[in-house]
């Protein structure tokens, strides 16, 4: 009984974070609210304090802000002007952030690429953006040196090369973008006056099921309201907080909801090139880092290490983010002592937003978006209907397909691509002529108790042509595509793959092929060169005959289920390419119960 009370009068103070965020009014499409007029506020206020901790570097707001109008100042110089696209291609680092915030000053789109990609999906990336010139940190300077000839930027004085530390000579096909500078045009831009809510501000890319990674829309109005919510009802973050954010800034997660949502209340933030579990807790001390984004699979790696010192009584109260599964959630809460975690799920194309605002457990929250949620035949990767060929909605506490409803209060942004964006529409699901954005995943009701009569939900599973690995998402079609080129495979099945202990699914892929004859040291070496470590499979079936459908679709649904159990497989040999390792091998009995007990380190 006084269980309940306790949460009754919990919940109800958290209304008074609710309530503004339901009164919020998005920016109207031609107010002057962008990223660079938030940034451009707060630094007015302040300006002294500290804005990022990198490595051996601090800088302020002021120093950050005179950094990007220099910036600024010299792209428009060189002829990018307002909606021109730009590549940045940069690993975390002050200068993303500097060259984000510069593109945005001046209206232009930035262009965020995956630092993972090499070869052909970092060509399509670049040239389908159709982008005029192009930022390079000197860190990534051999991936781009890779696709020169093919990527649609040739000229030298297009690609801005940037310096990291003291490493590195600018190549001869670059132009070293500190020589450039004008250090003393540091003041703020007159062109930012002409930047709106509804200029896209950001291409950042996401694999879907087509095969091909897809350029999703980012309006600046998007941006300034999600970073205002996540603040004020997510985080509960003021200036007074400092956030650790080790996610790639070419990703929504890392940029929006954690250096945007700095932005917006003028907090501190540490920014890391990538996760290190051994050194998450001292960095968190050092840096007082009060707050934390994340995702499902960093909060993984953490609950596998030993208890150390400096994660008791650490800093850390507050944490916002996505994928973090049931399992892990109460590691947090218990072990790591995180009072707040907000759990939010949504598509970087998408239209909705779930949010965990009452800080309940192992839930992706609530939502004020039209939900349907409809029975999926996973089998047949398709949804039901039944016998009048209508959709089927799902039982409470029940998987179904999430589907959000495309109106005036969830707008439907999409890809670059319209065609792409499309078919992520599903038509006429309740009544003619309704549009719904099909999420790509099974979701459900759950019961939290009491929750101000609002319904909330929880991720059960990605379903189709995509899985999630390494925090990212893998097209099966993309890699498939990719190891047919391999001259002894022979049309190659891919799929995810669940692994003990490891979040999301593994990469697996059956092919069939003369085994004695197949040259295990130069697919190893092909698999390392062509696909970005993520998308590498984990495990490969030799499989005698591809089975697929009366349409010639490739069967996975047998395949994923057998996985690479070695009791399951009848007689088909398994090879592995361990953590670590970039060579394939056999799988056998012991290193087979290693990966059952969970202890193989994916």
């Amino acid at each position: 009984m006084f269980k309940k009370i306790y949460e009754f009068f919990r919940v109800i103070g958290e209304l008074r974070y609710i309530i503004p965020l339901l009164k919020y009014e998005w920016p109207a499409p031609d107010d002057n609210a962008s990223l660079a007029h938030t940034f451009e506020d707060t630094v007015n206020e302040f300006g002294d304090k500290n804005f990022i901790y990198f490595e051996d570097e601090e800088w302020t707001y002021s120093q950050t802000n005179e950094a990007a109008n220099i910036l600024a100042n010299k792209l428009l110089k060189e002829g990018v002007s307002h909606s021109d696209r730009v590549v940045l291609f940069m690993e975390n680092r002050p200068d993303y952030i500097i060259s984000v915030l510069a593109l945005n000053k001046i209206g232009a789109i930035g262009v965020l690429i995956n630092t993972s990609l090499t070869g052909n999906p970092l060509i399509h990336c670049i040239n389908s953006s159709d982008s005029k010139k192009c930022i390079v940190g000197a860190e990534l300077t051999p991936s781009l040196e890779g696709v020169l000839n093919e990527i649609n930027i040739k000229e030298k004085s297009d690609i801005y090369w940037v310096k990291d530390g003291d490493n590195g000579i600018c190549p001869e096909w670059a132009t070293n973008l500190e020589t450039l500078l004008d250090k003393s045009q540091k003041d703020n831009l007159q062109e930012t006056n002409n930047v709106t809510a509804k200029d896209t501000a950001f291409y950042i890319f996401t694999s879907g099921t087509t095969g091909v990674p897809k350029a999703a829309l980012f309006p600046n109005t998007k941006i300034v309201a999600a970073s205002a919510n996540i603040t004020k009802a997510g985080y509960r973050m003021t200036d007074k907080d400092c956030l650790y954010n080790c996610l790639p800034l070419y990703h929504s997660t890392g940029l929006m909801l954690g250096l945007c949502a700095c932005i917006h209340v003028g907090a501190s933030t540490f920014i890391r090139r990538k996760f290190s579990a051994s050194s998450f807790w001292k960095e968190a001390n050092k840096y007082n880092t009060t707050a934390f984004v994340y995702v499902g699979e960093l909060c993984r790696y953490l609950s596998f290490q030993d208890p150390c010192d400096e994660e008791k009584n650490n800093p850390i109260s507050k944490m916002v983010g996505n994928g973090l599964r049931p399992d892990l959630w109460d590691c947090f809460r218990n072990r790591f002592n995180v009072n707040r975690i907000c759990e939010i799920y949504g598509a970087s194309e998408g239209n909705g937003m779930f949010m965990n605002l009452l800080n309940k457990d192992q839930t992706i929250g609530m939502t004020n978006v039209d939900l349907a949620l409809l029975e999926y035949d996973v089998a047949e990767d398709k949804l039901k209907k039944d016998e009048n060929g209508k959709y089927i909605e799902v039982k409470e506490h029940q998987p179904g397909l999430a589907l959000v409803k495309i109106g005036p209060n969830a707008v439907y942004n999409g890809y670059t691509d319209k065609k792409a964006s499309e078919e992520k529409v599903i038509k006429n699901v309740f009544e003619e002529g309704d549009r719904w954005f099909n999420t790509g995943d099974l979701i459900k009701t759950m019961d939290v108790g009491f929750a101000i009569g609002r319904k909330h939900y929880q991720f059960v599973d990605r379903v189709g042509d995509t899985f999630r690995w390494k925090s990212e998402n893998v097209s099966t079609n993309e890699v498939a595509e990719i190891l047919n080129t391999f001259d002894q495979v022979n049309m190659a099945n891919v799929f995810g793959v669940k692994v003990p202990k490891s979040e999301g699914r593994a990469g697996m892929v059956a092919f069939n092929c003369a085994l004695e004859e197949f040259k295990w040291d130069n697919f190893s070496n092909f698999v390392s060169e062509k696909l970005p470590s993520y998308a590498q499979p984990v495990f490969v079936r030799i499989i005698e005959e591809l089975e697929t459908t009366g349409t010639f679709k490739l069967k996975k649904n047998d395949l994923r289920e057998e996985a690479y159990h070695l009791d399951k497989v009848q007689g088909d040999k398994i090879f592995i390419k361990k953590p670590g390792s970039t060579a394939y091998e056999i799988l056998d009995e012991h290193y087979y119960q290693v990966i059952r007990n969970g202890e193989a380190g994916f």
